[in-house]
């Protein structure tokens, strides 16, 4: 194995010990040690090897990240650390662990130098003086060189400088000299790496060539102009379908390349891209005229499809059009109407309050003239006092109605919600009364010892408590007076239930008499037919029975809202008080009751 290079062991051994701050400027030494060998000979890869091997390479990468202008040395001295940190990349071939070298350690190197360029373009767009422009300028072109050199010794990040984010920013800018740089890096992408715009994604290549287009159609710059044409015309010769891109997606580029930048000074470029675009453009001329004719058909087939569904439903169309037509124009007559009537009652009101007011007065003069002059105030007060009573009684009136009105929807709820809750109630108390009786369950039998403690109790109750003695004489004599009390009790009962009924009988003939008398027309008016009501007891009865009769039917036709709280009553069984609202009268002790 070979010694380590002399130069390359001091510089890390002193950026160890060094503090923080002092690194970036002792990293700017290895330009001195790159610069001491030839380019590209086995002592100069050696050297960045050895460079690479003691972390100073990534030394270089990490101060790249941190903030630039917080260095020792600013901008510049970022500037000369990427262009150190690209020359150390080129030409360095690592074999201890080459996938973290090649497939993170160079794109993120790619990363870090895109965005010191972005800040730099920044700054410079920024600047106002010129020395400050310049200096802005010059760090730039560095740091652009050091991406090239390095994908120029690393094909493979050429793309990856293409699909970073950064650098369609750079790209995309209005700045004249920054955009011909970034134009020349593009440049130098397509030169290094013909296929990489194949090897991008789609939206990737759109945006450049959008930009590329957009200088061209944005500025009159003939340095701007001439460095788009020729990275078109380079675009234009990688790949036939690049051209075809260029031709279907910028349908106006031939007329803004031929008339505006015709005669700027690089008239051989934009000629021959002009020709390649006029080529491809009669090459697809047949295919797009077949294009064009099937898409005429296509076209014209749908046009067709959309007029008979049209037609189809125009018919509705013009009723729902005349519906809606009539239905406006008759709200707009109500309103009208509604409006009209309002100012007609509205004018109605102030003639009758004039008329009133007219009336009112005329009456007070006239009384004024009556009343005697001693008597006025006392009439005045009183008048007053009448008004006063008017307008309250008015007001409580409006309040009243006002309130009933409120109240009359939470009324009308809590009566439905009493009949649901007396309907549920009497539901669940048939069903409770309906429910089938638990099965009997034996009891369970008592064993030996609780027979025997229980058999102890019994005794000694009994020798406690010994029962009567009574003699058969004595049992006979008891038994024959409880027989006769019997016999008494039921002559009594049924003396006492003959009494009651003839009591209710005798009550409601009183009733029907009573009911008779109270509806007898006058004497002058009475008939025959009266009389014969008041001489016959079987007319009133039949006139009651066929009264409840009547009633009893129109109680069974009754809607099921009626009858909802008795739905769970018997179907034979008609409510009390059913035939008393349909009789309007209601019988008790022979008292009539309202």
């Amino acid at each position: 194995m070979a010694a380590t290079d002399p130069q390359v062991l001091a510089l890390a051994a002193e950026i160890t010990e060094s503090r923080e701050q002092d690194i970036p400027l002792l990293l700017l030494k290895l330009k001195g040690i790159l610069s001491s060998s030839s380019l590209g000979c086995e002592e100069s890869n050696k050297i960045k090897q050895d460079i690479y091997d003691y972390g100073l390479t990534q030394y270089c990468l990490l101060v790249l990240k941190r903030d630039h202008s917080q260095l020792c040395g600013a901008w510049a001295t970022a500037a000369q650390l990427a262009e150190i940190l690209s020359h150390c990349c080129v030409g360095l071939e690592v074999k201890e662990d080459p996938e973290e070298f090649y497939k993170k350690f160079l794109p993120s190197a790619i990363d870090s130098l895109l965005v010191l360029g972005k800040r730099l373009q920044a700054r410079f767009i920024r600047a106002i003086k010129d020395k400050e422009k310049q200096d802005f300028l010059h760090w730039f072109q560095i740091v652009t060189d050091a991406i090239c050199w390095l994908f120029g010794g690393h094909i493979q990040l050429a793309a990856c400088v293409l699909q970073n984010d950064r650098f369609p920013q750079l790209l995309i800018t209005d700045d004249v000299e920054t955009g011909i740089i970034m134009m020349s890096v593009l440049h130098n992408i397509l030169r290094i790496n013909s296929s990489v715009l194949l090897q991008v994604e789609e939206e990737t290549l759109h945006s450049v060539l959008d930009e590329l287009v957009y200088k061209l159609s944005s500025t009159t710059n003939p340095a701007v102009g001439s460095a788009a044409t020729k990275l078109l015309l380079l675009v234009a010769k990688l790949c036939k379908q690049l051209v075809q891109l260029l031709t279907a997606r910028y349908k106006g580029l031939k007329g803004l390349l031929s008339k505006q930048w015709t005669g700027k000074g690089f008239d051989r470029e934009l000629n021959q891209l002009l020709d390649l675009l006029y080529l491809e453009q009669s090459n697809g001329k047949g295919e797009m005229q077949k294009q064009h004719q099937a898409a005429c058909i296509i076209q014209a087939a749908w046009r067709g499809f959309q007029t008979r569904k049209r037609l189809k439903k125009l018919p509705q169309a013009v009723i729902t059009l005349q519906r809606s037509f009539r239905a406006k124009r008759e709200q707009e007559l109500q309103h009208l109407t509604k409006q009209k009537e309002d100012e007609a009652l509205k004018l109605q009101m102030q003639l009758q309050r004039q008329r009133a007011m007219r009336l009112f007065h005329e009456r007070q003069l006239a009384l004024l003239e009556v009343v005697h002059a001693s008597q006025v105030n006392k009439y005045m007060e009183e008048m007053e006092e009448k008004s006063a009573l008017t307008i309250q009684r008015f007001w409580r009136g409006y309040r009243a109605r006002r309130i009933f009105h409120q109240q009359k929807q939470s009324l009308k709820e809590y009566k439905a919600a009493v009949i649901i809750q007396r309907a549920a109630c009497k539901f669940l108390e048939k069903r409770r009364r309906r429910r089938p009786l638990s099965p009997w369950k034996e009891p369970k039998g008592l064993t030996d010892e609780q027979r025997v403690a229980l058999q102890q109790k019994v005794d000694d109750y009994i020798k406690l408590h010994p029962a009567s003695q009574m003699s058969e004489e004595m049992s006979k004599e008891l038994h024959m007076q409880a027989q006769a009390k019997l016999a008494q009790f039921l002559l009594r009962s049924r003396l006492d239930q003959r009494a009651a009924q003839r009591r209710e009988a005798l009550l409601a003939q009183v009733n029907t008499d009573v009911e008779l008398l109270m509806n007898a027309p006058g004497l002058a008016e009475t008939t025959e037919k009266d009389l014969g009501a008041f001489m016959s007891r079987s007319i009133p009865v039949a006139t009651k029975a066929r009264q409840t009769h009547n009633t009893m039917l129109k109680y069974t036709r009754w809607p099921w809202w009626k009858k909802l709280g008795d739905e769970f009553m018997e179907d034979d069984v008609i409510p009390d008080d059913a035939i008393n609202t349909e009789l309007e009268t209601l019988f008790i002790g022979g008292r009539k009751s309202f």
